[in-house]
């Protein structure tokens, strides 16, 4: 079991270029990836994405790459490309012919034209550079995902202490609902007893009717044993080493749903007070598994 927060940072070096990776992860319903790239390595967007899916199911990940020289700067050593600004120089003066422009064609105008002023990492394909950003991604990733363990591993004995809590409290209930129906026939007899009315024989016809009809509207047998069930498929899925949030998200629904249930149908006081449990430690579990991979 696995958080959605983490941390993890890489690097590599490759050709005289250091590639340094940050990622950092928060909790979404879905997977969300922004990785921030350089200009230089724009077109790397899809193959690092997909690498980051194969290590991250659910969660907002955010993150930079960013090259530096082996020195520790992160702007490379500037170099100028004197065939290509011969080159721009022969092309505009010829369009300034053309165009009948006077003027000469400055050394202004070729500093500006595209690719004259170069970089290290401007010469170096980022092709060439993907088996060291893949390196330190992955770097970054490990680190992230041994995080996401950690706090799983809290997050699971948190969970864990929530569902003993509800057992405890459905075991309560499943002994005190055989009684209830006893207990409603004596709060009967004594409402009748208060109205001054001629106390009922113990084998009262309309008196039996009405406590099988109550009987039969709070039996909450169905919805005890289905929420025994969703505890024991969060016990199953605890060992998984796959993504579990979104089953986690789906018991906590269909628990709180059986939970209002009960509270509805059996109209006891002494089941009420076990539901009022059930529902802040069922809410306490939800909010945790909204962390959960």
């Amino acid at each position: 079991m696995k958080s959605m927060t983490g941390y993890g940072r890489g690097e590599s070096v490759r050709d005289g270029l250091k590639v340094i990776a940050e990622l950092s992860s928060v909790n979404r319903k879905q997977a969300e990836i922004a990785v921030n790239l350089p200009r230089e390595l724009e077109m790397l967007d899809a193959p690092l994405r997909d690498l980051v899916h194969r290590h991250i199911a659910r969660g907002r990940l955010t993150g930079r790459v960013t090259l530096h020289t082996t020195n520790g700067t992160a702007t490379a050593h500037r170099r100028i490309n004197v065939p290509l600004a011969r080159a721009y120089a022969r092309e505009l003066a010829q369009l300034a012919r053309q165009l009948k422009l006077a003027g000469p064609v400055t050394l202004d105008h070729l500093v500006r034209a595209p690719g004259v002023f170069q970089t290290d990492t401007d010469l170096a394909a980022a092709e060439d550079l993907w088996p060291a950003v893949q390196q330190a991604v992955r770097q970054a990733l490990v680190a992230l995902v041994k995080m996401r363990e950690r706090e799983g591993a809290h997050l699971e004995k948190d969970l864990v202490a929530r569902i003993r809590i509800m057992r405890r409290c459905v075991a309560r209930v499943r002994t005190q609902a055989p009684r209830a129906a006893a207990r409603y026939r004596t709060q009967l007899l004594e409402r009748i007893k208060s109205a001054g009315l001629p106390a009922p024989a113990p084998d009262d016809e309309r008196v039996l009717k009405e406590v099988v009809l109550f009987a039969d509207r709070s039996d909450i047998s169905e919805e005890l044993t289905r929420l025994e069930s969703h505890f024991q498929q969060f016990e199953d899925c605890r060992p998984s080493n796959q993504p579990v949030g979104r089953l986690l998200d789906f018991l906590a629904q269909e628990m709180n749903r059986e939970v209002n249930t009960i509270g509805a149908k059996a109209n006891d006081a002494l089941i009420s007070k076990q539901i009022v449990v059930l529902k802040a430690e069922l809410e306490k579990f939800r909010e945790q598994a909204q962390n959960v991979e």
